[in-house]
C-alpha cells in the first residue's frame, strides 16, 4: 500500500476544473513530498506540481488548464505511484442542501424514463457518501466512491436538480461538467459549517448551545438506539400513509392522519452521531472535498431552518463566505434555489415562515457578489414538500450560471428594485416588465406607519407597478407573496415568476 491516500474525489474519469489552479490533495506523513502530473491523450507533460505534507495532508497546486478530455493523472512520493485514468478538465459545480436536491433522479418526474438509455459522457458526478459518523464504515464507503458517467443505468442516485442543471450547461459549453452530490434530507444549514464558522455569529453560537444542551448526557450507544427508535416509527407510519394513498390518492395529510393518526412530529433525537448536528455533516461529508477546485456551488436548502431562526440571512451568508474561504476562492459563484411555496394540508393556518425565509435568500443574493437565485414561486405543490418537477429547478439554475458564472444572457426572473409614493399610489419598479395571468389573488399589500397590511390594488404601467389601497391612504411599506403557499399570476415576459418582495 502507498504511504499517501488521495482524497476519493480523484480516480478515473474525474472531472478537474478548468481556467483555475487545480488542487490535488489528500492524507499522507509529514515530509513525505508528493509529485502530481497530469498528462494529456499523447502523454504529454500538460501541468505538473510538488509539495511536502504537513498536519498529515498534502496538497500539491497544478497550473490552470482550458477544458479537455483523455488526460491522466499521476500522483507519486517517489516510491510508490497512483495513476488515474480518462481525466476531464471541465466545469465543476458542488451541488448542496437538503432533501429537494437529495430527490435522486429515479424519483423525479422523467427519470425513470432517462437514466435506462440516457447517454452523455462529458457530464460526470461523484456522490460524497452519506455518512454522519466517521468510523470504519464511512472510511470504506469514501474509499469506494467514484467518478461515474452518464450511460444507461447510471445516475439513477443522482441529484435530479444537479443532472437537469448539468444536462443543459454542457451542450451549451460544449465541454465536460463534473457534478460533486453532497446533501442530506432534513439537514439545517448549520449542519455543513464548521464550528469556526458557526461560532463567528450569535445565531451560529445558539444553534450550538441548543444542541449541545439537548446532548448532555446522552451517549453514542444511546443516541443509536433512540435515532433507531424515531425512524422505525416514521418508516411505520410512512407505510400505512402510503397504502391508503394507494387506494385514495386524493387524500392530503389532513384526511391521512384522521385515518392513520397523526405522522411523528420531525424531531430527531439529539447526541453525538446525528446527521443533524450543527457541524456533523461538515466534517463527515463536505470536509472530505475540500479545497477542490470549483467552478460553483448549487444550493436548495431552508425548509429545516425556516422553523428555527428568524436571522437565516446571517447564517446564509456566513456559509457562503466559509466556502469561499475553504475552497480558496473569494469570488467562488453561489448559485442559490428560493423556496417556492408550499404548506402542510393539515396545517391550520398560514405561519408566514417561508415567506421570511424566502426573503432572508433574497436579501443574501441581493448582497452577495457573484451570487444567483432561482424563483421558485410558481412551483410549489399543496401538501407536498417535495416536489418530483425537477426539471425546471435545474434549468432555472443553469439560467442563473449563464447569468451569475458565464456573464451571458439569461432568463431571469423580475424583481423589485425601488419604491416611491405620490398622492397615496405606491410606484414599484422593476427589473423587467410583467404580465397578470388573472388567476387567484394578487397578492400584493400595503402597509402605512403602523405597520398593518391591507390588499392592493394593483395596476402595471410598463416595468412598474402602481399599488393603493383604500385602507392606507399613505403607504410606506410593500410586499408581495408573503404568505407560505397561493397560486401567483404575475410573470415575466420570458415566462419566469416575479420575485417576490419587501419595500420598507
Amino acid at each position: 500500500m502507498p504511504r499517501f491516500t488521495p482524497a476519493a474525489l480523484f480516480s478515473d474519469g474525474a472531472v478537474l476544473c478548468r481556467r483555475k489552479e487545480i488542487r490535488v490533495f489528500g492524507a499522507a506523513p509529514d515530509g513525505l513530498v508528493l509529485t502530481a502530473t497530469l498528462t494529456d491523450a499523447r502523454g504529454a507533460v500538460l501541468s505538473k506540481g510538488t509539495a511536502p505534507a504537513q498536519n498529515g495532508k498534502f496538497c500539491v497546486y497544478l497550473p490552470p488548464l482550458e477544458a479537455q478530455v483523455g488526460c491522466a493523472l499521476s500522483i507519486t512520493d517517489g516510491q510508490d505511484t497512483l495513476l488515474f485514468c480518462d481525466i476531464a478538465v471541465g466545469d465543476v459545480y458542488l451541488a448542496g442542501g437538503q432533501s429537494n436536491m437529495e430527490l435522486e433522479l429515479q424519483n423525479a418526474d422523467e427519470g425513470k424514463k432517462l437514466y435506462p438509455t440516457h447517454a452523455n459522457a462529458q457530464v460526470r458526478y461523484f456522490n460524497v457518501p452519506k455518512r454522519a459518523r466517521w468510523d470504519e464504515e464511512a472510511i470504506a464507503a469514501n474509499r469506494a466512491a467514484r467518478w461515474l458517467p452518464i450511460a444507461p443505468g447510471t445516475a439513477k442516485d443522482m441529484s435530479a436538480v444537479a443532472y437537469f442543471f448539468a444536462m443543459k450547461l454542457q451542450p451549451r459549453l460544449q465541454i465536460p461538467i463534473g457534478i460533486i452530490d453532497c446533501y442530506w434530507g432534513g439537514t439545517s444549514i448549520t449542519c455543513w459549517m464548521d464550528e469556526d464558522a458557526l461560532q463567528e455569529t450569535a445565531e451560529g453560537q445558539r444553534y450550538l448551545s441548543e444542541y449541545d444542551a439537548r446532548c448532555q448526557g446522552v451517549t453514542m450507544e444511546a443516541y443509536i438506539q433512540a435515532e433507531k427508535a424515531f425512524f422505525d416509527g416514521l418508516d411505520v407510519w410512512a407505510k400505512k400513509a402510503d397504502a391508503l394513498k394507494a387506494v385514495h390518492p386524493e387524500y392530503t395529510t389532513k384526511e391521512l392522519n384522521a385515518e392513520i393518526g397523526p405522522c411523528p412530529p420531525w424531531n430527531p433525537p439529539a447526541g453525538p452521531g446525528s446527521p443533524f448536528r450543527p457541524a456533523g455533516l461538515f466534517h463527515t461529508m463536505l470536509e472530505r472535498v475540500i479545497p477542490a477546485t470549483l467552478t460553483g456551488v448549487l444550493f436548495y436548502q431552508g425548509e429545516e431552518d425556516s422553523w428555527r431562526t428568524e436571522r437565516y440571512d446571517i447564517l446564509l451568508s456566513s456559509f457562503i463566505a466559509r466556502l469561499r474561504a475553504l475552497f480558496m476562492d473569494g469570488e467562488l459563484p453561489f448559485l442559490n434555489v428560493q423556496l417556492p411555496m408550499w404548506i402542510d394540508g393539515a396545517a391550520e393556518s398560514d405561519s408566514k415562515l417561508w415567506p421570511r425565509l424566502r426573503q432572508a435568500q433574497q436579501t443574501v443574493y441581493r448582497a452577495t457578489r457573484n451570487s444567483g437565485l432561482a424563483v421558485l414561486l410558481d412551483q410549489g405543490e399543496f401538501d407536498n414538500i417535495h416536489p418530483t418537477n425537477k426539471r425546471v429547478v435545474g434549468e432555472r439554475l443553469y439560467e442563473c450560471a449563464l447569468d451569475a458564472v458565464y456573464h451571458l444572457p439569461a432568463r431571469l426572473s423580475p424583481f423589485a428594485l425601488s419604491k416611491a409614493v405620490k398622492d397615496g399610489v405606491m410606484r414599484v419598479r422593476l427589473s423587467a416588465p410583467v404580465l397578470d395571468r388573472g388567476q387567484g389573488d394578487t397578492l400584493m399589500e400595503l402597509a402605512g406607519t403602523d405597520g398593518c397590511f391591507h390588499p392592493a390594488f394593483v395596476q402595471l404601467e410598463g416595468d412598474a407597478l402602481l399599488l393603493s389601497s383604500a385602507a392606507v391612504p399613505h403607504p410606506v411599506s410593500a410586499r408581495y407573496a408573503w404568505t407560505d403557499y397561493a397560486i401567483v399570476r404575475f410573470f415575466g415576459e420570458n415566462g419566469l415568476p416575479l420575485a417576490p418582495f419587501v419595500l420598507n
